[in-house]
């Protein structure tokens, strides 16, 4: 698979629009995405939707860098047609992801562990941490966060290279995310991510995210003025938005990327509601 940086013209320089940044707490934040056991609250935190200048990237002067910014566009077009079709997504579309991160970043090898796809519902409920009703269609995710803490990035690797001849006891790795629409232009709920550079450590709150079959540590996000965030308009189903998670090294590259979906303002009521898949992938280099 073919890609290069995306150029396509900018739809507005920027808006305005919400975010759910974490509110301050003094317990470890949790969410469940499924109907919690008998006693447990859906979650045991509270979110502020804070109005934030998210800039259109396709504006940008200087195409944004994933080692430096976090995030990069690509035009990358995929054979696949069908997204529900899970075999398809697995045999082809994990290939060519896998190649798109190694490009992208640079790495020597990648490994697509996981994919999901997301729909936005059609009645645009207020944006929260996926949706309470049906966990097996999750939708947009209006709540800032990072896939990954610290703690649950270095566990990756172990839990990735289990069972492979490869030897996990690399230099250094890292895990992306590839975003991408699966049916048209996405009009009424983008992706918005966060410069990594304008991210403190004292910003990112270590916390758990609840799945019907497992549990994931990630960060939760505390709002900060100096945050700068992004998105690309109208993203069409052949470009691709690359996004890190984490990375191992410690300076001087990007690591966290929080990112949060966010409504457009004024989206027109016919507005075909955003459908997306998300792909995560372990690179490694050397």
């Amino acid at each position: 698979m073919s890609g290069n940086f995306s150029r396509a013209e900018p739809k507005v320089p920027s808006v305005r629009a919400a975010v759910g940044y974490l509110s301050p707490t003094t317990e470890r934040p949790y969410n469940y995405l499924f109907e919690p056991p008998q006693g447990k609250a859906w979650h045991n935190c509270d979110y502020e939707m804070s109005t934030v200048k998210i800039a259109d990237a396709r504006a940008f002067t200087v195409p944004p860098s994933i080692h430096l910014d976090g995030f990069e566009l690509w035009d990358a077009p995929t054979e696949i047609v069908n997204f529900e079709d899970e075999d398809s997504v697995r045999n082809i579309y994990y290939e060519e992801a896998a190649e798109l991160a190694k490009v992208v970043t640079g790495a020597d090898r990648a490994y697509v562990f996981d994919h999901l796809l997301r729909r936005r519902e059609k009645e645009r409920r207020a944006l929260e941490f996926g949706r309470k009703d049906n966990p097996t269609r999750p939708s947009a995710v209006g709540r800032v966060h990072n896939d990954y803490s610290e703690a649950s990035g270095l566990r990756r690797i172990g839990l990735v290279m289990s069972g492979r001849e490869e030897s996990p006891e690399v230099q250094r790795f890292a895990i992306v995310n590839i975003w991408r629409s699966i049916r048209s232009k996405v009009v009424d709920t983008p992706l918005a991510v966060c410069d990594a550079r304008t991210i403190s450590a004292r910003d990112l709150v270590t916390g758990d995210v609840h799945y019907p079959t497992r549990s994931g540590e990630i960060y939760f996000v505390h709002q900060s003025p100096i945050h700068h965030w992004a998105y690309f308009s109208e993203m069409d189903a052949h470009e691709a938005l690359i996004f890190k998670q984490y990375d191992s090294q410690v300076n001087g590259v990007a690591r966290f990327t929080p990112h949060a979906a966010f409504d457009l303002p004024q989206i027109p009521p016919d507005a075909p509601v955003r459908e997306s898949i998300e792909i995560r992938c372990l690179v490694i280099y050397g």
